[in-house]
């Protein structure tokens, strides 16, 4: 919420939003003779549809006040969507623009009496929204001005000429540093209690009561080589604070969670034991087969930058665990208390204020870890490479901007590698966390701590997504060593570099990521060919304009693989693939995986980590025609063929920037009746929402016999994922 002042002093409450279809009208309306000029004659719909951010801004009765538009690539056709790059960079080299750092404009309007504020407006909302965002490109007419509106925000940079005629473009920049800045970050002093404390004290007030009131000041003095505390400040006042310390309990991390992925937050040693002895046996149990798939879980990746295995984290979330696809992380300790005292401590902070607990490692007896003889867990000698963040808040009007306390954290322990930090399971997620990676438990952890964990090479802001070559090909071999469906993928990778598609004539693109020279990621898309069937057998029009889509702007995912440390950029990789593959949406199906020993998937698909960032795809209803009596009036083969029944994930152009919220709370859903089971079906199908599990007491019905235990009967209680509960629609 802003407040908006006009020249003749009236003033205007606005909010900003995503821009719906229910505002193309007004939009439309606000458009001028001088807009057209700028911009062009432009399809508002078309528009819409394929921009990655639109932006409304509305004052208290609704009324649109502006909206502007942004995409990925120029307008005006001065360079093609997918090498628009190196035009820009030879303009002005001291603009280092990336596809990651960079969106353009290609509408704004307005009205004219706020016009000014309301330009501010988005483009500071803008650039809130994407933090890694640091340039906004216009590019108009050469022949034509900015106006008076748009000049207060952008400046120009050079001319470029056009792709299909001898007209030239001027290129206009507008900087993040002018309309939301990084923040500066430096070490804590004690005269930064009086700014602190108000933040400190509107999110927790139990650490005051229990600490005393001038808990932060000690805090802050008590600064040594393994303990440091740092700010973030704005005009010379401090805003945030994080607290990060270099004692890490790690035996109490290795027994909990599966650190695998990362060496244990160790430094590679020799006498590091990382494979089970031969001796080792497994004890047979009623859930047998999940116990023999955990230990495929628990073998340790001798890299700590090498990707997780994805179908092995499937097997975890299979048993029940409330980690997802991409988890992986580490908690926090120091030498003060019990790790008793500290959690429950914990448990009450409140939903902004976020520490790492406390704990020795004399008093790690203190917690009872029950041992786990049926699974093996690897030992690491080497040195710890890890450091924790023990206290972190900051003012809600920056929070944003959270992730830029890490690089300077980093710069403090030269000798680290990793961050991690411990939240309560129902803490919402807050900023500087989408960012970590969260830790995949053990089956007897018995902390109640949620465990996230960040590399400094997350901090890297070179990363590049581009087509595979040839010379990928050892970088993958590396990448998918330890993924179970590595074999199809490198099948497709020999496929893509051979012949660019399928024996059968289907496109086929693949993507590899790309970091310091090193591939990081890849994935593998072609064309969907069965987009009628997906048309008429699911809803997916609640999320596009199918008609403003041509067919081979439609790809079907079907392998991706990104390193974990990493993870933070799987939106921008998928927006990426949509760019640099002229593709404006993806398709990701998920089969029902074993029955009666056979794999039910047509074509190999490897479980994506990128499955969160995706969006479940309702089924439609579907009609049974009589086929023989209907002859020449039956719907067509590709409507009413009978396929493989599996649950839809999609993503678009639209959806490449979207905010997502995580839930960590356990849902409860007593009963099969029908309110029970519409009410989780709403919970699974809600677009704007990542969630683990749904947790459904149920009677063993006929309908759930099926769909969610593949035949057998109901247990009690159900475990109900979002995939299964898809099926059972």
């Amino acid at each position: 919420m802003s407040v908006l002042t006009s020249p003749r002093g009236k003033v205007e409450v606005v909010h900003c939003r995503r821009t719906e279809s229910q505002d193309i009208y007004c939009i439309k309306n606000l458009i001028r003779k001088f807009t057209q000029k700028l911009f062009g004659n432009l399809n508002i719909i078309y528009l819409l549809e394929k921009a990655n951010l639109a932006i409304t801004l509305h004052n208290d009765q609704e009324e649109i006040m502006a909206q502007a538009t942004f995409l990925d690539y120029p307008n005006w056709n001065i360079a093609t969507q997918d090498d628009w790059v190196s035009v820009f960079r030879e303009l002005d080299s001291d603009i280092p623009c990336t596809p990651l750092n960079t969106l353009f404009m290609h509408l704004f309007v307005a009205v004219e009496e706020y016009s000014v504020g309301c330009c501010k407006e988005i483009i500071r909302t803008v650039f809130k929204a994407v933090p890694d965002l640091h340039f906004v490109f216009l590019i108009v007419p050469s022949c034509m001005s900015l106006g008076s509106t748009l000049i207060t925000a952008f400046s120009q940079v050079g001319c470029v000429p056009s792709l299909t005629n001898d007209e030239d473009f001027a290129v206009h920049v507008c900087h993040r540093q002018n309309h939301y800045p990084q923040l500066h970050i430096r070490k804590a002093r004690v005269e930064d209690h009086d700014d602190l404390m108000p933040i400190f004290l509107h999110h927790d007030t139990i650490l005051k009561e229990t600490y005393g009131e001038y808990f932060l000041a000690e805090l802050i003095e008590a600064q040594d080589e393994e303990n440091h505390a740092v700010v973030c400040e704005v005009e010379g006042v401090a805003v945030g604070f994080m607290s990060v310390c270099s004692q890490v309990n790690l035996q109490l991390l290795h027994k909990c969670f599966d650190l695998g992925p990362f060496h244990g937050l160790c430094i590679p040693h020799q006498d590091d034991i990382l494979e089970p002895p031969q001796e080792f046996s497994i004890h047979e149990s009623s859930d047998s087969k999940l116990e023999n798939i955990s230990e495929e879980s628990q073998k340790i990746v001798k890299e700590p930058q090498e990707a997780v295995s994805l179908e092995t984290r499937e097997s975890i979330q299979r048993k029940g665990a409330e980690a997802t696809v991409e988890e992986a992380l580490s908690p926090v300790v120091s030498e003060n208390t019990s790790e008793v005292e500290d959690s429950e401590k914990l448990s009450q902070v409140s939903s902004m204020v976020y520490m790492g607990y406390y704990t020795s490692h004399r008093s790690s007896l203190s917690l009872s870890l029950p041992e786990d003889t049926s699974s093996f867990r690897p030992v690491y000698r080497g040195a710890s490479t890890a450091f924790c963040i023990q206290l972190f808040f900051i003012d809600k009007k920056y929070e944003a901007r959270s992730l830029d306390f890490m690089n300077f954290v980093f710069h403090l322990f030269h000798d680290k590698d990793f961050c991690i930090i411990s939240v309560p399971h129902l803490t919402p997620e807050f900023v500087l966390i989408q960012s970590f990676v969260k830790v995949v438990p053990f089956n007897n952890c018995t902390l109640d701590q949620d465990l996230y964990i960040f590399h400094r090479a997350g901090l890297l802001k070179t990363i590049k997504i581009r087509l595979a070559t040839l010379s990928d090909t050892p970088g993958v071999e590396k990448l998918v060593s330890t993924l179970m469906p590595s074999k199809s993928i490198l099948e497709d990778l020999k496929q893509y570099n051979e012949a660019r598609r399928d024996p059968d004539g289907t496109p086929l693109q693949v993507f590899v990521a790309e970091v310091a020279e090193q591939v990081v990621g890849i994935a593998v898309i072609r064309n969907e060919m069965d987009i009628e069937y997906i048309r008429s057998h699911y809803n997916i029009e609640d999320f596009i304009y199918f008609n403003h889509h041509q067919r081979e702007e439609h790809g079907h995912l079907y392998h991706f693989v990104l390193n974990p440390i990493f993870r933070h950029y799987t939106k921008f990789f998928l927006k990426e693939i949509l760019r640099l593959g002229y593709k404006s949406c993806l398709y990701y199906p998920v089969y029902p995986q074993v029955k009666e020993s056979k794999v039910q998937s047509p074509k190999a698909h490897s479980l994506t980590s990128a499955l969160h960032y995706l969006v479940p795809v309702r089924p439609r209803r579907q009609i049974v025609y009589p086929l023989e009596k209907l002859g020449i009036n039956a719907p067509s083969k590709e409507v009413s063929k009978d396929t493989l029944s599996y649950a839809l994930n999609h993503t678009n152009r639209k959806l490449s920037l979207e905010p997502k919220i995580t839930i960590n709370a356990k849902i409860v859903v007593v009963g099969a009746s029908n309110v029970g089971i519409s009410f989780l079906e709403t919970l699974v199908f809600w677009s704007h929402a990542r969630r683990r599990w749904i947790l459904a007491s149920i009677r063993p019905t006929e309908r759930f016999q099926t769909a969610a235990c593949g035949g057998t009967p109901a247990q009690f209680p159900v475990i109900i994922s979002p995939s299964t509960m898809r099926r059972i629609a």
